[in-house]
């Protein structure tokens, strides 16, 4: 005796390759054998797809890509704080403003030092309020921290599987931050 896999019922199989009690039974397994089948070929389809599409990304795509992956842990990692420059908790939208920017410091574009949660008038509308930033910066995370980033700094090239890389490692930090402060 063996078990019809669709409707589980007890049978006496014809031949050793039987497995559906009845012909309604054997077309309802084929028909869930075909769903099964199309859709791991749409997953497939999806997969290549991505690939595909991962592959015609330029250099400044994934730049994008990473600094977006930043910036979101940053925002994260500093939720409960207020604004690095002038101190308020009542924004409407906060960014991740870096106290050396980008263009001056591309190699500090990364550096979890240089970048703080700023609220967007500070950070857009006064020019990154540079000077109670660099108050409240010291106070954050010391002088020698601080003379560190004024200082110089070594060039940094960062390629494509570089930035896949940092893109990821933010992303993963920022999950396992949100699911620190769920469990909390």
């Amino acid at each position: 005796m063996k078990k019809c896999r669709v409707c589980k019922a007890r049978f006496q199989p014809r031949n050793s390759l039987q497995v559906a009690c009845s012909p309604g039974c054997a077309l309802e397994l084929a028909r869930k054998q075909k769903e099964k089948r199309a859709k791991e070929q749409a997953k497939e389809q999806r997969r290549w797809l991505r690939e595909q599409k991962a592959k015609l990304k330029t250099r400044s795509q994934w730049m994008k890509e990473a600094q977006q992956a930043f910036n979101a842990y940053i925002r994260a990692r500093d939720a409960d704080q207020p604004c690095i420059s002038c101190g308020t908790y009542t924004a409407g939208q906060y960014h991740a403003g870096h106290y050396r920017t980008v263009k001056a410091a591309p190699e500090l574009r990364f550096d979890e030092s240089n970048c703080h949660k700023q609220c967007a008038q500070c950070n857009n509308f006064d020019s990154g309020n540079i000077v109670e930033y660099r108050i409240n910066l010291i106070e954050r995370i010391g002088q020698a921290e601080v003379d560190r980033l004024e200082g110089p700094n070594p060039a940094k090239h960062y390629t494509i599987d570089d930035l896949k890389e940092i893109r990821d490692r933010y992303r993963r930090m920022k999950r396992e931050l949100e699911r620190g402060q769920e469990a909390a």
